[in-house]
């Protein structure tokens, strides 16, 4: 893989990672995935895709990635402290529900600060915990504090952890399917979603009868 088409691929993974962990729309992207794919290829051997080798550099990644992580997160927190109790009211539409908010401040209720660590292994939850911070007027130096320490743990912790499968998972058929058992915590938190939809609209239901 030449030095350009690696630099374009860290480039591009650090681009996403700035989006689910800094912009709202970004709450869909599968950060874990491609974070434990990147590490996967990362890790010594050859690893084909079409007719291409692809090795990325495991520094640039654990830098890239970390960076874009806390940089992300600070813009996020940017938004919510600049658009304040607004962003709890924004119309619903397909990309953006109120409840995606509210999840983000149970957790604050539940945990305090230490939600701005928690969130960055929860699909959808790492996207808003950080406007939400911004919006409860969390102290900026706390908040970069937990950012810089909930960046290094799920970037680093992460893309080691596909280094290690795939230098430690011979069979190359192997490692597509622990790729795709990181999107397992998507699909529940999907699931959850879907059920807390439900009983709220039949409680909707009931109340109304």
């Amino acid at each position: 893989m030449s030095p350009s088409h690696l630099i374009a691929s860290i480039g591009l993974l650090g681009v996403i990672i700035f989006a689910e962990t800094g912009l709202l729309i970004g709450f869909f992207l599968p950060g874990d995935s491609l974070l434990v794919t990147a590490g996967v290829f990362a890790s010594p051997g050859k690893h084909i895709v079409g007719h291409t080798n692809v090795h990325l550099n495991l520094a640039g990644l654990l830098i890239g990635c970390f960076a874009a992580a806390a940089i992300g997160a600070e813009v996020g927190y940017l938004i919510g402290a600049k658009a304040g109790p607004a962003l709890f009211s924004r119309p619903r539409s397909k990309l953006f529900k109120p409840e995606y908010v509210e999840r983000a401040q149970g957790y604050f209720d539940r945990f305090g600060n230490v939600t701005v660590v928690l969130a960055r292994f929860i699909p959808v939850v790492r996207t808003f915990a950080n406007p939400v911070a911004g919006v409860s007027e969390m102290n900026a130096r706390t908040f970069a504090i937990f950012n810089v320490i909930g960046s290094a743990i799920w970037t680093f912790g992460v893309i080691l952890l596909g280094y290690w499968i795939g230098n430690s998972v011979k069979d190359t058929y192997l490692i597509p399917s622990v790729i795709v058992l990181s999107l397992i915590p998507v699909g529940i938190e999907v699931l959850r979603h879907r059920r807390r939809t439900a009983r709220a609209a039949a409680a909707t239901t009931t109340a109304g009868a």
